[in-house]
């Protein structure tokens, strides 16, 4: 039985190599993804060699197989619950309140942290400034 891919099954007894008319079995499974998708063609070497090596035989049986379930999943159409879209969409909106009730905190959080440290930055400027008066008062006073 000749395939897409124009090999016929080997026979059982074939003990099958990793390396055969100069091609290798990752050669092999490397050009298998173009060869099954019709892209690349399978050059005359590589060919007999998937026909001596079971392993390449099993791989190209494996793509034929991920290909036809492929296929079968492509034909069918899954309908989505008839409420689906507006709960998708009322999340997205309190997902996005969210988000921006937690921007703002946040930016208000920044705000109040800076004007604390201003604050406490001039507080300790007019300790500082204090003190210096009195300790030039008292040494004018002497």
């Amino acid at each position: 039985m000749r395939s897409k891919f124009g090999v016929r099954a080997a026979p059982t007894g074939s003990s099958g190599g990793s390396r055969s008319n100069g091609v290798s079995c990752a050669a092999v499974a490397a050009a298998l993804p173009g060869i099954v998708d019709g892209v690349d063609v399978a050059a005359l070497d590589l060919r007999r060699h998937v026909e001596s090596c079971l392993r390449c035989q099993a791989e190209l049986a494996q793509y034929r197989k991920v290909l036809r379930a492929l296929h079968t999943l492509r034909t069918e159409l899954i309908e989505p619950s008839p409420g689906l879209l507006p709960d998708i969409l009322v999340a997205l909106e309190a997902a996005g309140e969210r988000g921006a009730m937690k921007h703002l905190l946040t930016g208000r959080r920044a705000a109040y942290l800076g004007g604390i440290a201003a604050a406490a930055t001039a507080g300790a400027a007019g300790a500082i400034v204090l003190a210096s008066r009195r300790h030039r008062r008292v040494a004018v006073a002497s």
